[in-house]
Formats: structure tokens, sequence, C-alpha cells
């Protein structure tokens, strides 16, 4: 079966570029989906994708195309690899080639700003599909680990077992197993909030705060978003699973994760400007601090390692001060705000 469906992935970037050829070189028949023929000229003639992926040559089974009409047919899963803010207008262009049939999947990981909608809300809404067609890849995969064939684990989430099925048998290879998740709302929101830990693990390592510092935070990070995730929805044990501490894990310790990067250029004293010129692209948790503060106020849920992450971002403040803060707020018991959850 899988050499006969098609994968199409929209999206480019890094992770974008990194999915293409995994399945490519795994035997799939994949198409990356770009913005124009002089992109895909320029893909073409250099071999690689120059800006994202320097050096990771692009395998010759690998489809380029940007006429959408021609790049989504016979598609039977659709990866949307393209930054959260603009995965509704990527989705909208495409919505009158899309195959009747095909799985929809989110690989970006946010929200959409002043809507607050999950990535699969925003595709079903631009889409108007249904939402039992639409879910998310997520799991701890650092793009250049992926692209030197190192294995990796990741999982989908759709709401009926179907599609997830389908993604998996097409996207499951010698180097990437998937698993598969019917928690829609928990993969999306582990996978979107780890990455505000994940700058604060980047100021830590910035500081050198050190060992026991960074696996507190780390700890008390999870805590902070299963607290709202599982308010919103998601099922708890999903924060323990591949999406949730998985990811976690991996975005605060990798030396490549852009966020934990961008952390670490703000404990320099960098400015978030300045942090972002210095990472060249985009790092959701920025965004999804904003977000999931907003999300939080509406729960009723307290955030306090994002609203001193929002200071750090937004306001200015030294990230020693926010550490100072966060150790002396009130003692409590380790899981209050939690056991009544589970």
């Amino acid at each position: 079966m899988s050499n006969q469906l098609r994968i199409t992935v929209i999206g480019n970037g890094s992770w974008g570029t990194t999915l293409a050829c995994t399945f490519a070189k795994a035997g799939r028949r994949v198409t990356l989906l770009v913005r124009s023929a002089e992109e895909a000229q320029t893909l073409r003639a250099a071999g690689e994708n120059s800006r994202y992926l320097p050096g990771v040559r692009l395998p010759p089974e690998l489809t380029l195309e940007h006429d959408p009409a021609r790049g989504l047919a016979a598609c039977a899963v659709l990866l949307l690899a393209v930054p959260s803010q603009t995965l509704r207008a990527n989705v909208e262009a495409l919505r009158e080639h899309l195959p009747a049939d095909v799985v929809l999947l989110s690989c970006a990981k946010g929200f959409e700003r002043g809507t607050l909608l999950r990535m699969s809300e925003v595709i079903s809404v631009a889409a108007q599909v249904n939402p039992e067609r639409v879910g998310a890849l997520s799991g701890p995969n650092i793009a250049r680990e992926v692209n030197e064939g190192k294995p990796a684990v990741s999982v989908v989430a759709t709401y009926g077992p179907a599609p997830a099925r389908t993604a998996q048998a097409l996207l499951t290879s010698s180097l990437l197993r998937i698993y598969t998740s019917d928690d829609v709302i928990g993969v999306e929101l582990a996978g979107a909030l780890k990455n505000i830990i994940a700058i604060g693990a980047g100021i830590s390592d910035g500081m050198q705060a050190g060992d026991n510092a960074k696996a507190a935070f780390m700890t008390r990070g999870l805590a902070e978003i299963a607290r709202l995730g599982v308010v919103l929805g998601a099922h708890p044990l999903t924060f323990a699973g591949l999406a949730g501490l998985g990811d976690l894990v991996a975005t605060c310790a990798s030396p490549h994760s852009r966020n934990r990067r961008l952390g670490a250029a703000l404990a320099e004293g960098l400015s978030l400007m300045e942090a972002q010129e210095r990472l060249g692209q985009v790092a959701e948790g920025v965004t999804t601090v904003l977000t999931a503060r907003e999300l939080a106020a509406r729960a009723g849920i307290e955030m306090p390692v994002t609203e001193q992450l929002h200071a750090i971002l937004f306001q200015g403040k030294n990230p020693r001060a926010a550490i100072t803060e966060l150790m002396q707020r009130e003692v409590k018991s380790e899981f209050e705000g939690l056991t009544g959850l589970f």
C-alpha cells in the first residue's frame, strides 16, 4: 500500500524538508509542494535546501512541485509543516485541490493568534472538511537527527482510528516509528506548550544555573502545561507520552532546538528581537507564551512559569529576577492543582 499512495508535504522549512526527504528515502511516493516554479527550480538546481538544511542532499526520488493540482493528485496523507500563523492561508489556498479522502496532519506546534484555535481546528475550518480527517503529527523529532538517519519515534493523533492507521502505515519506516493516539487535543497542546518550557530551559542553560535547576524547571513546567491541558480536554497520560515528556526532553536538551537556542540568547542579554534575528527561523514558543497565557486566564489556571517568561520576552524582565521570583513563591504540595484532574 505504501508504494501506491502519495504523501504531500506543504512547507519547505527545516522540518517540512526533513519529512519529505525521510519518506522519499524510505521508498514512499512523496511530493514537496513549494510556492512557485522559481522556488522549485532553485531547489532542483542546488540539490539541497541551502537556506534551512545546508549540506543535506534532496533524494532523487523526491518530487518538487509548485502546482497544487498536480502536487495533491492521489495524495493520501497531507503533512502541513508551515508556521502556525500562516497555516490558515496555506490551507485556504489548497482547499479546492484536496482529494476527497485525504488525511490532513498538522506538523506545526502552536495556536492561532486571536482565535486561540489549535492547528487541527484551523485546518478543519480553512479546508472545510470533517474534523475526523484532520489530526496532528508530533513527538521528539529534532530535524537534524532525523536527516542524519538516526532513529526517531512520533505519534499521529486523529479523532477516529481509520485516518490514524492510514497515516501510520504510510509514514512508518525502519528509522521513523509511528504510534497512534485518539487524543488530538492532548497531542497538540503538549506539542505546543512544551515550547514555552524549552525557552526557559535555554535561559537556564545560558545562565549556567545547573542540572538540578534545569531538571526541576522541566518537571514543574510539565506539571504546569499538563494542568492547563487537562482542563482544556486533554487526557493526562498524553503529557507522559511522546508528545509530552518525550518532546519536552528533546526540545529542552538538544543544542539544535530553536526554542532552547532562543532562551540561551536571551540569557546572554539579547533582546527578543536580537535573539530572533540570530536564530534566523521561527521559534513557535514566543507566540505560544502569549496564547497560553490567554488560554490560562480564560480557564482560571495559574501558570507561573508562563507568566515569568512573558515578562522576560515582552516586558524586558531580567531572567535572574524571574528565577528569584519562581524560587520564592509560596511553598505547597508537589501535586497541588493536579490530583483532582487525573
